[in-house]
């Protein structure tokens, strides 16, 4: 029973995966080159986005898709699967000491963020190298492009760079999901908890539309916790690999050093804006899409 609902969250949660990418990815192509160009490059999100559209076509809003299409959905599947398992062990606790309800499933804000956490880290080991080769695919040139496609920078940068080239920015990563998803996770929930004990209503009758607010409410709270990480891991995936292919900073550390010395704090801000943008539509996909999936896997 328990190996064929993790089968089913892990299903709903590629569903909300796809989602996200199809919803946010021309979103994220501009945070990515407003958070990895030079100071002074764009005045501003619309300035990246013509750009864009001028020099690349309307199709460069999808350039690295296919790497996170795949990528993102096996991510998302992980984290929902990672999340709700640990959300079963906490409510078998509840209800052994006699707390979370009738069936122990009202989770406290401390099992709800560690749940969040637990889901990070299992999804940040596939979203790792997943985003370090969407980003290479996205800031590449568009005229003398260094790899073909997501298989042709997994290979090539293998191949030099062995198993820690594929894992680069790692660190920093495995920071962002752990802490990022703890507060998502933990928003979303609570949200949910408080219509259903206030409605008298189970999670399967809350609404669609619901579902989608509640989820733009999550990343919203996500995205305020972590850009900043987020901005330092793009520089770090965008980075040369050695000294003689442009590397800039020899550590994460020294990235954040680097960056705060040579452009300030408006750079771990910068891009800020189309994620803003992104962040309701991609995160109320995501849950719409889970949710949604999950009544119909489990109906």
């Amino acid at each position: 029973m328990s190996a064929n609902k993790t089968i089913k969250d892990l299903t709903a949660g590629t569903v909300g995966g796809i989602a996200q990418v199809l919803v946010g990815q021309p979103f994220d192509i501009v945070k990515v080159r407003m958070q990895t160009a030079p100071k002074g490059t764009y005045s501003g999100m619309l300035h990246c986005a013509g750009g864009i559209l001028k020099h690349e076509g309307p199709l460069a809003f999808y350039k690295g898709t296919l790497s996170p299409l795949l990528g993102i959905g096996l991510c998302v599947s992980i984290q929902f699967g990672a999340l709700e398992y640990t959300k079963r062990f906490f409510a078998s606790r509840n209800l052994l000491a006699g707390i979370g309800g009738e069936n122990g499933m009202t989770l406290s804000g401390n099992q709800l963020f560690t749940a969040g956490v637990i889901a990070g880290l299992a999804n940040g080991v596939v979203s790792g190298p997943v985003e370090h080769i969407r980003i290479r695919l996205q800031t590449q040139s568009n005229t003398n492009p260094t790899y073909r496609g997501p298989l042709d920078a997994v290979k090539k940068i293998y191949s030099a760079h062995g198993i820690a080239g594929i894992y680069k920015g790692q660190a920093v990563t495995l920071l962002r999901e752990s802490t990022g998803y703890g507060v998502y996770f933990l928003t979303y929930e609570k949200l949910v908890q408080r219509e259903m004990a206030a409605k008298g209503v189970r999670r399967d009758q809350i609404s669609p539309t619901n579902s989608v607010l509640y989820g733009a409410a999550a990343g919203y709270a996500l995205w305020f916790v972590i850009y900043p990480i987020d901005m330092i891991k793009s520089r770090m995936q965008t980075d040369g690999f050695t000294a003689a292919t442009g590397r800039k900073y020899s550590s994460t550390l020294d990235c954040v050093r680097t960056v705060w010395r040579t452009e300030g704090l408006n750079a771990f801000t910068r891009g800020l804006t189309p994620t803003l943008i992104r962040s309701p539509f991609a995160n109320g996909a995501t849950f719409l899409g889970f949710e949604m999936a999950s009544r119909l896997l489990n109906s």
